[in-house]
């Protein structure tokens, strides 16, 4: 019920070794679509071994050498999902949510006309509902805050690039097999391939660095709190000019500051974090001395 109609497709599911293993043929077989499982033979120790939605390459081969309409890939707990195209290219948590997002506002369903995503949501995610007349609230990373988000504001749809995906209407944590069953819905019925449908919403390229500061957590956040640091990302996001974003945060657990920079070329965007992460080996060099 959750899924609406779902249409004939032929369609790869990637069980990661995981929980999807022993529910997936279940789920899916009642929908008349033409399945084929890979990865679905957990030992105990293969569970996301080369496979999965955090490896998808297998899936993307076997999809386009089978002639199949799309893949689906779980994690090995289930709660994720993303898809590949039938060209073998992947369709992330972004362009899920982006696509089923579209078809839940043309119904009515899409609560106040809104998605909840986090920070590290792709740029091109942000200009494509935009233009759709969607508009996205941003959360720290961790699905969590995007639960949060969502209750405090009656929103119905939430997640993150991972392809963790909430549907409040139908449950409060992210479900990769609702989520894929909810896309299926979407992408059977529509008139264009899978392909043309995630090819509409840009993927910027996006650089995340890791930063390892030496002297600690403490000279960490000494930096965070640094006001030149805050002038300097300022500075370097005007130079994009609305082109690209910039996110410097640090890590919750270690001595590192995350620096993500999405730009519309990959250079400028190696370039500009290449530059951040140097600036910040230079504060944390000042501070010990």
């Amino acid at each position: 019920a959750a899924g609406g109609s779902i249409g004939r497709m032929r369609v790869m599911i990637d069980c990661s070794n995981g929980a999807a293993s022993d529910t997936a043929r279940n789920i899916f077989s009642r929908f008349p679509l033409e399945l084929e499982f890979i990865n679905d033979s957990p030992d105990g120790l293969n569970i996301n071994h080369n496979c999965g939605s955090t490896h998808p390459e297998m899936l993307a081969k076997l999809v386009v050498a089978g002639g199949f309409d799309l893949g689906l890939a779980f994690d090995g707990d289930a709660d994720s999902c993303i898809a590949v195209d039938e060209k073998g290219q992947v369709v992330d948590g972004d362009k899920i949510m982006a696509i089923c997002g579209v078809a839940m506002k043309s119904k009515g369903e899409l609560a106040h006309d809104c998605i909840v995503a986090t920070v590290m949501s792709n740029l091109g995610f942000h200009e494509y509902t935009t233009r759709r007349g969607i508009s996205v609230q941003c959360t720290p990373v961790g699905d969590r805050y995007v639960l949060e988000r969502m209750l405090q504001c009656g929103y119905k749809l939430g997640g993150e690039q991972s392809g963790h995906i909430i549907f409040l209407d139908d449950s409060t944590t992210g479900d990769g097999q609702l989520t894929a069953v909810k896309f299926l819905s979407v992408v059977s019925r529509a008139v264009k391939k899978v392909s043309e449908l995630a090819a509409e919403i840009p993927t910027y390229p996006q650089i995340l660095k890791n930063v390892p500061v030496k002297g600690g957590n403490q000279v960490k956040n000494a930096i965070m709190a640094d006001e030149r640091l805050k002038e300097l990302i300022a500075r370097e996001e005007a130079k994009l000019g609305g082109q690209g974003r910039i996110l410097v945060r640090p890590s919750g657990t270690e001595a590192l500051i995350r620096v993500m920079v999405e730009a519309r070329r990959e250079d400028i965007a190696l370039e500009c974090s290449e530059y951040l992460s140097k600036m910040i080996n230079y504060f944390a060099e000042e501070l010990i001395l």
